[in-house]
């Protein structure tokens, strides 16, 4: 007889190491799965990640006699129910083999943890909250996932859909290629009427940590009104900053002034996917070398776009699109030199028509689908 499915809390430190090391084993025959880094994920689910202070999450694994065969993960966010509601929670990390059992089990369990913190719609996947890893590929399954998004098998929809998760929004991801990026004559003429006063610059590193809040208060800004909102703390924005410190080459950030203000920015990472690829998860004994040399030597051939802001008060004026074109051009020469021939920018809200219809313009095409659903409990 088959063995019951018995889903367990995460407890202790070897639990943990079997939660974050469990994708790697269920997708192991994915041709593009990237497992991710171990370690990295260890920090993320610590206390050493400045989002812990406003997310309170619960991990759990599924087993089938003693063999690990599904993950998930519940969490509450203070942040998210001060701006949309005491009764919100959401899940994330949710993985498991193609059977409904498993799927069900994990499901109900995170829920029943979220009825116990208060929540009555419950929204997802996040990993931790919408500033990390969010939804679920649902389109797009040909090609890996860019650094820091996700991966995941297409039979995990209907799952969900079985659970009576319904559709709360779509985000996609727009991919172009450097000598592909050109700007038509109508948004040229656009750009060059606006160029004396908009000035794009690099970032200051002499004034790294100023720097990274300006980046702070105008991403706050640019996204307040948008779907499932919560804002980066300037401890979350400061970590990060020392991430994007290492990773992030100085030519790959740059802001945009007008009048001397900041008032929008962009940020292209190396998309350490090329390198993570061939570590299955670890940096040791020899893994950092590989990092490293990609890093700092060889370059990676790819990047993405995770970060980019314009500030409201410009969005809806004739400076908004021309700002977000600028940035963008600002970033095809760094990508020459560098030998970066393809950029994904991603996340964009299906709703956010404006964007949508500059990357369009400029030859990007939407190549993958991310979801998020909701389920009222």
């Amino acid at each position: 007889m088959t063995s019951p499915i018995v889903t367990e809390r995460v407890k202790t430190r070897h639990d943990l190491n079997t939660f974050i090391s469990l994708p790697g084993l269920l997708y192991k025959d994915d041709p593009h799965w990237v497992e991710p880094l171990h370690m990295e994920r260890r920090e993320h689910l610590s206390s050493k990640n400045p989002t812990s202070l406003h997310v309170t999450w619960q991990a759990w694994v599924a087993k089938r006699g003693n063999v690990p065969v599904g993950r998930i993960m519940a969490q509450i966010d203070t942040l998210h129910r001060e701006i949309h509601g005491n009764g919100s929670g959401h899940f994330g990390m949710l993985d498991a083999i193609d059977d409904p059992e498993v799927v069900h089990s994990l499901i109900s369990t995170a829920e029943a943890w979220l009825r116990e913190q208060g929540a009555q719609q419950i929204t997802g996947p996040f990993s931790l909250n919408i500033n990390q890893e969010s939804g679920l590929l649902v389109e797009g399954f040909d090609t890996p996932p860019s650094v820091f998004m996700n991966h995941n098998p297409a039979y995990l929809e209907k799952h969900l859909t079985a659970a009576r998760y319904t559709p709360a929004m779509d985000l996609l991801a727009y991919w172009m290629r450097t000598d592909e990026l050109n700007f038509p004559a109508p948004l040229r003429r656009m750009m060059d009427r606006e160029r004396g006063r908009i000035r794009i610059r690099p970032l200051d590193r002499s004034q790294f940590e100023a720097e990274m809040q300006t980046l702070r208060s105008i991403f706050n800004d640019a996204w307040a009104k948008n779907w499932g909102f919560v804002p980066f703390t300037e401890k979350e924005f400061s970590e990060m900053g020392a991430q994007m410190k290492l990773l992030v080459p100085e030519d790959l950030i740059y802001i945009a002034e007008i009048d001397n203000q900041p008032c929008a920015f962009i940020v292209a990472m190396p998309n350490l996917q090329e390198a993570i690829a061939p570590l299955k998860g670890r940096l040791l004994p020899f893994g950092w070398l590989r990092l490293l040399w990609k890093l700092k030597v060889s370059g990676t051939r790819t990047a993405r776009v995770p970060l980019m802001g314009v500030r409201q008060h410009y969005q809806f004026s004739r400076q908004g699109p021309v700002l977000a074109l600028l940035l963008i051009e600002a970033l095809k020469q760094p990508f020459v030199r560098r030998k970066i021939d393809a950029l994904e920018m991603s996340w964009i809200l299906e709703t956010n028509t404006g964007m949508r219809t500059i990357l369009e313009r400029i030859g990007a095409t939407a190549y993958k689908r991310y979801r998020l659903y909701e389920k009222h409990i």
